[in-house]
């Protein structure tokens, strides 16, 4: 299948490891044109030298910490100068926040909030108008499970993130933009391999997902490059997980 994205410039946030690298992979294989962003900027160019090495166009590498109160703006006008527009942006770049006691500090949630939350909200608005003008664009977010077992401010924040998505997605579709959700499950990153030993991901694949096995970045990546692609036009407000099975329910 033909995914029509020869030239269209992406930005992907979260880009140098894990899921962000597959979705960077993956775009630029597409032929999109590609600014990446993260704050290990030696990671982010073995991801531009392997774009090279794919015979692609090296993308622009913007390192970033989103933890930066300017972080978005810093985001966007780099990513658009470099590129010269973004037709597609993939907000990747967030991380759980456990929160096992039962009183949180506010600077905390505050954190947790800005990554996973305030800073994809913002960045998308920095970008909105740019693509409004050129009646075309793409915003992807990656998001997280809505089966909390207990309270985790990535979680909450993820939340909102997919009630805002739905809602702008009906404010901006009129000028030929979509906006949608993936929430994956158990991807192997760096993530997962810190916070989870390999006997319960063995035992884990074996007894609750239904593929029985976790997944690679790539099948996150495979379902963002459709979302992104023109093929996917009439595909917006929507939250769709890529997790094997491993949720429960039926929305």
């Amino acid at each position: 299948m033909n995914l029509q994205l020869t030239n269209k410039t992406a930005l992907v946030t979260g880009a140098s490891a894990g899921i962000g690298r597959g979705i960077a992979l993956a775009l630029a294989a597409e032929g999109a044109r590609l600014a990446i962003a993260a704050r290990r900027v030696n990671l982010l160019d073995e991801v531009a030298d392997a774009i090279v090495a794919m015979g692609a166009h090296r993308p622009v590498v913007i390192e970033c910490d989103l933890y930066a109160d300017d972080a978005a703006h810093t985001l966007a006008s780099g990513a658009v100068t470099g590129l010269g527009n973004v037709d597609i942006l993939v907000n990747n770049a967030g991380g759980s926040r456990s929160f096992s006691e039962l009183h949180v500090s506010e600077d905390r949630w505050q954190e947790a909030l800005a990554l996973n939350f305030h800073r994809p909200r913002q960045l998308a608005h920095a970008l909105l108008d740019q693509m409004i003008a050129r009646h075309w664009g793409r915003i992807i977010n990656i998001t997280g499970k809505s089966e909390p077992d207990h309270v985790n401010g990535a979680f909450c924040a993820k939340a909102g993130l997919h009630s805002w998505a739905k809602g702008l997605s009906r404010m901006v579709g009129k000028h030929g933009i979509t906006i949608n959700c993936v929430p994956p499950g158990r991807i192997h990153s760096e993530q997962i391999l810190r916070n989870y030993a390999s006997e319960y991901r063995q035992w884990q694949a074996e007894n609750e997902i239904p593929i029985g096995r976790y997944g690679e970045p790539a099948d996150i990546a495979h379902l963002v490059c459709f979302l992104a692609s023109p093929l996917a036009g009439y595909i917006t407000g929507a939250v769709i997980p890529v997790d094997g099975g491993l949720r429960r329910y039926q929305f």
